[in-house]
């Protein structure tokens, strides 16, 4: 179901041919790599306009943009107001998706092992030392696991989507919360450290008794085994498109500042808590119209055209009045005065 891809971190997800005079460019999160890449193919075959996206991660994103090397940065972590007001910057949403922590155990498949965020928490810590910890048969009682050590695996660079497994971990687990909490870039108390999405996934493929996060596409195209994460309803819903969805479904666009959305640990019976939205990050003063230009035209194309191949690869679509919003946010980006790009 899945198209073949491969992000190389640090490598362009589509390089630009010099026969093909608008081009763009673009860095950040490895999260939305996977469709920023099927998008930009699709995009090319039809515009003749190229894309080079590095995938570096959010972090990484966020620091090329406030350096201008990039016409776009892309983030999981979303900016706030204040700081997005400092930097001249404005962010917008693109897809949604979700982060699925991912195990290699012997003889264990994908949803077959139930975690709890408290659960995960205490792992993360490093206070779990093995498979067959009380805490962990409690939750899972029937499942044979196995007297293995546990070995973390987690993001050696910043991170969008560790912010968002993190942020879920603060909220859920009141130890995370007090000893590390919430950021792209934390303080990790145990465990490997992977770059990117891609990183993590070989990690944990190659560790017997590891456990990671991922954005869900990643573990999809890896065939590594996912666990499921008890929802605030108390449920353990599979991590799927529809499982993101529900948790969207209350988020509070057009009320807030900045477009500043959190999709963790959501209400909802069916609704995965460890979810998110993906944003692209641009200067409201551009210096170059044209560049600025190209950029959201791509995204404009991909609001038209792109939702099929989004939900292919298990991301959710925007709702159509989300798009509508946003559209009209991008009057916002000039250059002399002027709006760069006018959605029709």
């Amino acid at each position: 179901m899945f198209r073949k891809f491969a992000v190389a971190l640090g490598a362009a997800v589509v390089v630009a041919s010099p026969a093909y005079a608008d081009s763009f460019t673009g860095a950040g999160a490895t999260f939305p790599a996977p469709v920023y890449q099927a998008w930009a193919q699709q995009y090319k075959g039809v515009t003749g306009d190229a894309l080079n996206y590095q995938a570096i991660g959010s972090g990484g994103g966020i620091r090329q943009i406030k350096a201008k090397t990039v016409d776009f940065g892309a983030s999981d972590k979303p900016l706030m107001a204040g700081e997005l007001a400092a930097s001249g910057l404005m962010q917008f949403p693109t897809v949604i998706g979700g982060v699925v922590p991912i195990v290699n155990i012997p003889g264990i498949q994908s949803g077959q092992v139930k975690l709890s965020g408290a659960l995960l928490g205490d792992i993360f810590l490093g206070a779990v030392k093995t498979w067959d910890d009380a805490r962990i048969a409690k939750l899972n009682p029937g499942l044979k696991l196995p007297h293995l050590p546990v070995t973390v695996v987690h993001r050696s660079d910043g991170s969008g989507t560790s912010f968002i497994f993190t942020s879920f971990l603060a909220q859920t687990s009141p130890a995370w919360a007090q000893h590390v909490g919430a950021s792209d870039s934390v303080n990790w108390p145990t465990g490997l450290g992977g770059k990117g999405n891609d990183g993590v996934d070989a990690f944990v493929k190659q560790t017997i008794g590891s456990i990671g996060y991922v954005e869900y596409a990643y573990a999809r195209k890896g065939g590594v085994a996912y666990t499921l994460v008890q929802n605030k309803a108390g449920q353990f819903p599979k991590p799927d498109a529809p499982a993101f969805a529900a948790a969207a479904a209350g988020a509070p666009w057009g009320r807030a500042p900045g477009n500043y959305v959190l999709l963790i640990n959501q209400p909802g019976m069916k609704a995965w808590p460890i979810s998110g939205a993906t944003f692209i990050l641009m200067f409201k003063n551009q210096e170059n119209a044209a560049k600025a230009a190209s950029v959201l035209k791509f995204v404009d194309w991909a609001y038209k055209n792109g939702d099929a191949t989004a939900s292919k690869l298990e991301y959710v679509p925007l709702p159509a009045a989300v798009k509508a919003l946003v559209r009209k946010q991008w009057l916002e980006i000039q250059a002399g005065g002027k709006p760069v790009y006018v959605a029709k």
